[in-house]
């Protein structure tokens, strides 16, 4: 049997609930996106520096799957945007909550990967590779559980 939300007490039509949770998941996404932008940013910046002429070759494809990264998170996180104003007042709403969500998720876990990935870039430039490698580690592993198993450990609660 699938799992079923438990009952609401608010009493609120499908549209209604519709419109609440678009809004609701749309300023998530001013959040999350704003985030990705600022190390999108800091990434298409980074190769004008003077020092990023010393990274070694196996940091500058680090440096591109960073880019890459934080450039699927953009455009994940923008794209229910996109969707909704491309339905726009076409009675797709509950449509657009759906993608919306998977946008959101795949967005938040390329998210983590970009910075991940940007850390381990940083940490390899200033230390030596295992404290770069723990550093690393240790982020990636604090975004999969607070962002992903800790919510879905209590979801299932």
């Amino acid at each position: 049997m699938p799992w079923q939300p438990p009952p609401d007490p608010r009493e609120e039509s499908e549209a209604h609930r519709d419109d609440r949770n678009l809004a609701e998941l749309l300023q998530e996404l001013r959040v999350a996106g704003l985030g990705v932008q600022v190390l999108f940013g800091f990434l298409l910046s980074l190769p004008f520096t003077t020092k990023f002429s010393k990274v070694s070759q196996g940091q500058r494809d680090l440096y591109l799957a960073s880019l890459v990264l934080a450039a699927v998170s953009t455009a994940l996180l923008l794209g229910p945007v996109a969707y909704h104003r491309l339905v726009f007042r076409r009675g797709q709403k509950e449509r657009v909550v759906r993608a919306a969500n998977t946008m959101a998720l795949l967005g938040l876990t390329a998210v983590s990967l970009a910075v991940s990935s940007a850390v381990l870039l940083v940490t390899s430039y200033v230390a030596t590779a295992l404290p770069a490698a723990l550093i690393t580690a240790f982020i990636a592993a604090l975004f999969g559980g607070l962002w992903f198993a800790f919510p879905l450990a209590r979801h299932r609660l």
